[in-house]
């Protein structure tokens, strides 16, 4: 799918694909045109009407590339993600926006409706280059706060029924924890580069950018700021959450062997009785005794209720 739109005067209108060509020649105001996962009859139009470089298509066309900025002689190629790691390109140039937005695994692309709408009420004088590109990083980088509130609420969730986990509860615990592990590792991996290609914007090194675009920018670099930080103190909750759910089945696991400990001391005493008594010669004390019986049943009952008593004292049963 693919969507042309211009903006002049504080006007936007929507075009036809096929005027692509013409607008690209000659437009005044701004262009943006936007692609949801363009098949290669569309991105080989695009690399002829901007003259788009190579190396850049190479990038939107093999995906899962690394957020990243690249200055060519015509545009410069922004790479980002969304919170969802929707993988969003952009080709900068001095007076058009090409975005190409790809699917995910589950056939989703990133919506940008809220940053078209958010750009269309601005006035006249900010529909540049520079304030669709901020519009589109800040709607980008504000949906990672809502990515990272959710993984807290899992950690919280997560912390709160660690000590209240046992046995195969705390396996399933633990498996949670190195999928919310798995998860900031991936959302990691496309964020903190992101800051890297915001600073780059901030020093001037896309010209599309002008200056009062590059004030706004800063807003978003300190977004991203605070993401990278939410994501440390993530990374470190998981990793305490992880030692303290095996600190927790490692008690649980002492605490079941004192129990199984203490139950056979109390039954070894008896069992030795047993087995003493159990032992086929003739010459034994009590062999004939018509009370041996009972007293031996006596003497290992006494024996076991003191071991309970004994151990349960020691807080071990």
């Amino acid at each position: 799918m693919i969507a042309v739109r211009t903006y002049h005067g504080g006007k936007a209108s929507e075009h036809d694909p096929k005027e692509i060509a013409k607008l690209a020649d000659g437009c005044d105001g701004l262009l943006w045109v936007d692609l949801v996962e363009p098949d290669e009859d569309d991105l080989a139009c695009l690399e002829e009407q901007f003259n788009l470089h190579p190396l850049a298509m190479e990038d939107v066309r093999k995906h899962h590339q690394r957020p990243k900025l690249d200055q060519y002689p015509t545009h410069a190629f922004v790479v980002a993600y969304s919170n969802d790691l929707q993988e969003v390109d952009f080709f900068v140039g001095e007076h058009w926006l090409v975005t190409v937005r790809e699917h995910d695994e589950d056939g989703k692309a990133w919506d940008n409706e809220g940053a078209r709408t958010r750009f269309e009420r601005m006035t006249a004088d900010v529909a540049t280059v520079g304030f669709l590109l901020y519009v589109l990083l800040d709607e980008l980088v504000d949906g990672y706060f809502a990515s990272a509130d959710s993984t807290e609420d899992v950690l919280d969730d997560v912390e709160g029924t660690i000590f209240r986990a046992f046995g195969a509860d705390a396996g399933e615990i633990h498996q949670q924890l190195f999928e919310v592990r798995r998860k900031l590792v991936a959302f990691r991996r496309v964020v903190v580069p992101l800051r890297d290609v915001v600073q780059a914007i901030l020093r001037g090194e896309v010209g599309a950018v002008d200056e009062k675009a590059r004030v706004h920018m800063r807003d978003v670099y300190d977004h991203v700021l605070r993401v990278v930080d939410q994501l440390d103190a993530h990374r470190e909750l998981v990793g305490n959450a992880v030692d303290a759910n095996l600190a927790m089945m490692s008690n649980r696991m002492n605490e079941v062997m004192k129990r199984m400990t203490s139950w056979g001391a109390i039954l070894l005493v008896s069992t030795l009785l047993a087995g003493i008594y159990g032992m086929n010669f003739d010459h034994m004390p009590e062999l004939h005794w018509r009370y041996g019986y009972p007293f031996a049943l006596s003497l290992m009952a006494v024996v076991t209720i003191l071991g309970y008593q004994y151990f349960k004292r020691k807080d071990w049963l």
